[in-house]
């Protein structure tokens, strides 16, 4: 597919993300100095479940909210898919211009 091939060669796949996230969160429990099962007790996730997001990624987004909560990173979270911040009062005021969508296009 087209849009498998465009993320590959911009070096981001669906997978990379997820591991990177997975990372990260990985690395913010060793900070706090607990252990998968903690931190999945915590969450209130299997400590399979946990186990297999630190070393795949894969994860239900309930199961991500709900260790984002635990580790207390829930505004990390929430900001993820944020509104867009403009850098001039111009961008802002061309973005206005715009008309709000209610739906896609079709794709026929």
């Amino acid at each position: 597919m087209i849009t498998d091939n465009i993320l590959a060669l911009l070096n981001k796949t669906p997978e990379s993300i997820l591991v990177s996230i997975a990372g990260k969160i990985k690395l913010r429990r060793l900070d706090k100095n607990w252990t998968q099962k903690l931190l999945a007790s915590k969450a209130g996730i299997p400590l399979a479940t946990y186990r297999r997001f630190e070393l795949k990624g894969e994860i239900s987004l309930r199961g991500l909210s709900m260790v984002a909560i635990a580790l207390g990173l829930e505004s990390d979270f929430e900001s993820l898919f944020s509104t867009k911040s403009y850098q001039s009062m111009d961008e802002l005021l061309e973005s206005n211009k715009t008309i709000e969508r209610k739906r896609g296009t079709t794709n026929d």
